[in-house]
């Protein structure tokens, strides 16, 4: 067995090695035990999971300690050895009566605590016989007396057995299990290393984080997993980057913190004051303290009492002994002196080499309104957007908007502020802002900006057409004052009125496609967005053959300009992505989604990364890929637990669909699509019948799977028309799945037909030619041209096991979806 981390594990190569080891050497008959200890939160439990997950071949048992029972004489023991006591009846005749007594299962007088160990040592080895057997005790610390010892006894008295004994037990607290266990073989588990711990906190910091106050969280947490895990909780993502948010942002954690509290106040003033210093400044740098020690006039002995009290440790930097001692001496302190440790911070950062921190500093000292400032923290944003800092950008533009002494500007400021809070993830924040500014004199620009952002909320939390008219105000209002912002926002309206689908007002698209095609012309040369808005304003205008020119292009362009224009790619994928798919561009398809994944990481965009991962779950989902595409889910899930949009619920239900073996997926496919109905997502009632006749395909049944397909025909939503046409294969046998292929037709005349929604045709990109589809898809049965074009050659589609994955192309490079039958066969 490999000693390659499991479950997740961070930085425990060497642990999972040891644990891989002991199981090897229990197997083959050499009795193993160790103990492993460490403080709370270092990971112990993760790496008895890890132990538990990988002793394939072996039988488990575990056990945990409970404080509460510390008194229980046997109670540890009891609760190990309880699936074993069918066994009992194998002992020896003493040996079993003291145990059943230890248990209560039979009356008698004090049992001989020689004959319970013996008694436990022996049933463990007869358990062992037929297989052999892992034993793991968690929170070992608060085993009651008598368990500790027993247990103890047994372990040094394993010798030949296949048994492994495992106890996980925290140094920091006192008890007879810890005691009782020290003599044993031990692995001390610590900290996480310094790359390994700042990968966790990124793992969980919902958005960029400064390098120094990341160094400055890994060093106070010491590596301790919990710690780096807990401590993003219950803050916002303005709060934790760049350590722009004030440390006293939330409530008294708990109890610890205020003990905290207490000592500080116990502590001299001029210590206390040290302490709100280092508190207020995020990063640590120990001479920038004793700059600013000089101007308050602390004295260095200041510094001395503070380490002797345990609280902090100046060294190279300074490090808090807990992230909760730095939010309780911030929180200790009052208004005015947190304003004047904060002035004092200011004048003495370097305005030069750090300009942001020092304008937050003096945001900070600020009492009242103050142009100068505002203006400082306005230019401190934009540096920090770009290099990707949304979160820092969101907190800089929001203390601006509260510093602006003038009416007009504090309004423009609120609505920027607004921009970046709802990029960097906190909508309701946003909301906020967007309010303030509502009482503010703006002007058109601004005006429209507002209206328009409020409607990308109302969108990002309810995909429906709710958003529409929304957004056809805000680009009439726009297009007298930026040309360019009123074509987006004509584009999100026609992305507004794509996710309504079947629940948006009768004509709704239509409507929208047909105003869309009215925006003005837009900036010269045009960007991506504008190639994109053509294409699908004609699309869904005047049809798909109209389109699909367009849409080419677009996508072309989208490809060619991946590398140059992530901010584009990032904020048009959840329309580009789903063209891709209608136009069966596998290559752009592939490209954008793992594109936009890397952008919106980089920029730390929580808005939208939750899409990007979707979006690249599908792709995954196509190719077969469905470890990995569970995994992007799992995140884009808990992103959206953040940011409280709404669910994003297509790829987890295309894997069920692929996934699915029994036709019970059926019922998850439906309940997910009535879900989405409920905030009016009729795309998400598109996609049900899709994912449907993929179910039944794979099983089979393949009347059902053409029902299910024709159903999805039956409306045009973009991403899943094409995709329904698709989604049968024909019940015989059929050869080894090939790439897929895409007939040729033989006719170039296009045009609207009555039975196509929308005038939408059977176009077949790469090929240049179009041809109307003149019905609904039926299943297949025909002899469609070859890839070459050669009439005649028989058509290789997938056999019916889509759901194992066997229907995939193999081949490097971009995922492939699998080659299908794709009606019509002629024209």
């Amino acid at each position: 067995m490999s000693g390659a981390p499991r479950l997740g594990l961070r930085g425990r190569r060497s642990e999972c090695q040891a644990l891989d080891r002991l199981v090897a050497e229990a197997r083959e008959g050499r009795s193993q035990v160790l103990v492993l200890r460490g403080e709370a939160g270092v990971g112990k439990s993760a790496l008895v999971d890890y132990l538990m997950a990988n002793a394939t071949g072996c039988q488990t048992l575990r056990a945990a300690g409970v404080e509460s029972e510390m008194e229980l004489a046997f109670a540890g023991l009891h609760q190990l050895c309880l699936p074993m006591i069918g066994k009992l009846d194998r002992l020896p005749a003493p040996q079993r009566e003291a145990l059943a007594v230890a248990f209560g299962l039979s009356a008698g007088s004090v049992p001989d605590r020689f004959l319970v160990g013996l008694a436990v040592l022996s049933l463990l080895a007869e358990v062992a016989e037929k297989q052999p057997l892992v034993c793991v005790v968690d929170d070992a610390q608060w085993l009651d007396q008598v368990s500790a010892q027993t247990l103890a006894f047994v372990a040094r008295r394993l010798l030949a057995e296949r048994v492994a004994l495992v106890f996980a037990v925290r140094t920091s607290t006192a008890g007879p299990g810890g005691d009782q266990l020290r003599g044993l073989p031990e692995l001390a588990v610590r900290g996480l290393g310094y790359d390994d711990a700042r990968a966790l906190l990124d793992s969980v910091v919902p958005g960029r984080l400064d390098e120094r106050v990341r160094d400055r969280i890994v060093a106070e947490t010491r590596g301790n997993p919990l710690a780096l895990l807990e401590l993003p909780r219950g803050l916002t993502v303005a709060e934790l980057a760049g350590g722009f948010g004030r440390p006293d942002a939330r409530p008294l954690a708990n109890k610890i913190e205020q003990s905290f509290v207490r000592r500080i106040e116990e502590l001299p003033g001029a210590t206390q004051r040290l302490l709100l210093v280092a508190a207020a400044e995020p990063v640590g740098d120990v001479s920038l303290l004793r700059r600013v020690a000089g101007r308050l006039g602390i004295s260095a002995d200041a510094a001395a009492a503070a380490e002797s009290a345990g609280l902090i440790e100046f060294g190279t930097r300074a490090r808090f002994r807990h992230p909760l001692v730095r939010s309780a001496a911030y929180r200790a302190a009052d208004p005015e002196e947190r304003q004047d440790v904060h002035r004092a911070l200011a004048e003495a950062t370097d305005p030069d080499s750090d300009p942001d921190r020092r304008a937050w500093h003096r945001a900070h000292a600020a009492v009242e309104p103050d142009e100068a400032v505002a203006g400082e923290l306005e230019r401190s944003a934009g540096r920090a957007q770009a290099r990707g800092g949304l979160a820092a950008a969101a907190a800089f533009l929001k203390r601006a908007t509260e510093l602006t002494p003038d009416p007009a500007r504090r309004g423009a400021r609120a609505v920027a502020a607004a921009q970046a809070t709802f990029e960097a993830g906190a909508p309701d924040v946003a909301l906020e802002l967007l309010s303030a500014a509502e009482m503010s004199p703006l002007g058109e620009l601004h005006r429209g900006r507002l209206i328009r952002l409020r409607a990308q909320i109302v969108f990002a939390r309810r995909r429906s057409g709710d958003a529409a008219p929304l957004l056809l105000d805000a680009a009439g209002r726009l297009e007298r004052t930026d040309e360019g912002q009123a074509r987006e926002a004509y584009l999100e309206a026609i992305g507004s009125a794509v996710f309504a689908g079947r629940l948006g007002e009768p004509g709704l698209l239509r409507r929208v496609a047909e105003a869309a095609r009215t925006a003005p012309r837009g900036p010269r040369p045009p960007r991506l967005a504008d190639a994109l808005l053509d294409g699908l304003a004609t699309r869904f205008a005047d049809g798909y053959v109209a389109g699909a020119p367009l849409l080419r292009r677009a996508l072309r362009a989208f490809r060619q300009d991946a590398g140059r224009r992530g901010d584009d790619i990032m904020r048009w994928l959840w329309l580009a992505w789903p063209a891709a798919g209608d136009m069966y561009d596998d290559e752009t398809w592939h490209e954008l989604a793992a594109h936009a994944v890397r952008t919106a990481r980089e920029a730390g965009a929580l808005y939208f990364l939750p899409l990007a991962l979707t979006y690249r779950a599908a792709v995954h989902v196509h190719a077969g890929e469905f470890g990995a595409a569970s995994t992007l889910i799992e995140e884009s899930d808990a992103l959206l637990r953040v940011t409280g949009n709404s669910h994003l619920g297509y790829a987890s239900l295309l894997l069920h669909a692929w996934r699915g073996a029994n036709a019970e997926v059926v019922g998850v496919v439906d309940a997910g699509a009535e879900w989405a109905s409920t905030w009016k997502e009729g795309r998400a009632i598109g996609v049900r019948p899709y994912l449907n006749a993929v179910v039944y395909n794979g099983l089979g049944r393949f009347h059902d799977a053409l029902a299910g397909a024709e159903e999805a025909y039956a409306f045009d939503d973009l991403g899943v028309f094409g995709f329904s046409s698709s989604s049968w294969s024909r019940p015989e046998p059929a050869p080894e799945p090939r790439r897929r292929r895409r007939p040729r037709c033989g006719s170039s005349r296009s045009g609207p037909s009555p039975a196509a929604p929308s005038g939408r045709s059977a176009c077949w990109p790469g090929r240049g030619r179009c041809c109307p589809a003149a019905r609904p898809p039926t299943a297949c049965t025909g002899r469609p041209s070859s890839t070459s074009g050669a009439a005649g050659s028989p058509y290789t589609s997938p056999a019916p096991t889509w759901c194992t994955g066997s229907g995939f192309a193999t081949r490097t490079g971009p995922p492939k979806r699998a080659s299908t039958c794709r009606p019509p066969t002629s024209c």
